[in-house]
């Protein structure tokens, strides 16, 4: 009988599976015999993507490290101001409930919010350019930060703060001597990965006009120049690349 019911239960989650499938298939209008035109597409890049305009490589390496320096920025300042509201929102280190919660929620709110909605926001009050950029990035990493951090707190090993708290240290010691020294790695390490993610941020926010290569290659596809966005592309391929190499291994062999 077990067995059967087992059976059955399979063949549900099967279908419901399946369902979902074909339910989503539907709503994003999934058509694979439109490959059929593939050709058109590979067409397209022979003509418009093979033949890069090196000319502008100056301009573009320039836009790349203001992208760069927009997600450092966004990414430094998060940690800044992260930090402090991730004890607030840490069961084991916040003073009450309520500040527990409010912070918590306040957290989330942060974080569901897209940086690409943040930039629009302040785009009216600082313009456009990188400083909304960097902006957008702080708000939003605030969210993801505070709550990494606050669970990194949460988790921490309680034998050194129960160490400190026998000599008879208020809380804030308990935080300083027992809890920081064993989170700041943990911290450093998923600060780098931060700083991956918001250098591909910063390349959609460019789109809004929040400056870096994001918004050099807005540009060139808005007047259909594409053997220079094919720079744009190639450049940014790069700088991803070696943004996610040196993140890994600062964050495997140096923390």
């Amino acid at each position: 009988m077990k067995v059967h019911l087992n059976f059955n239960k399979k063949h549900i989650i099967t279908v419901i599976i399946m369902l979902v499938l074909i339910w989503s298939a539907v709503g994003t209008e999934f058509n694979p015999l439109l490959f059929r035109d593939l050709g058109n597409t590979i067409d397209f890049v022979k003509k418009s993507f093979l033949k890069p305009d090196w000319s502008i490589l100056p301009i573009v390496i320039k836009e790349s490290i203001t992208t760069i320096q927009i997600a450092i920025m966004g990414t430094f300042l998060a940690i800044i101001i992260a930090l402090p509201l991730s004890f607030l929102a840490a069961f084991n280190t916040t003073p009450n409930l309520f500040l527990f919660n409010v912070t918590r929620s306040f957290l989330s709110f942060l974080r569901s919010v897209p940086e690409i909605v943040f930039a629009l926001i302040f785009v009216p009050t600082v313009s456009l350019g990188p400083f909304a950029g960097v902006l957008a990035l702080t708000i939003h990493n605030i969210g993801v930060l505070g709550k990494m951090i606050s669970e990194i707190i949460e988790a921490a090993d309680i034998g050194p703060q129960e160490a400190v708290k026998s000599t008879g240290a208020d809380n804030y010691a308990v935080i300083i001597y027992g809890i920081l020294p064993q989170i700041i790695p943990v911290i450093l390490s998923n600060a780098f990965y931060r700083l991956e993610v918001s250098v591909r941020s910063s390349l959609v926010l460019g789109l809004v006009g929040a400056g870096g290569i994001g918004q050099l290659l807005s540009i060139h596809f808005r007047i259909f120049q594409y053997n220079k966005v094919a720079v744009d592309v190639i450049v940014i391929m790069i700088m991803v690349v070696i943004i996610d190499y040196l993140g890994g291994y600062i964050r495997q062999r140096v923390i």
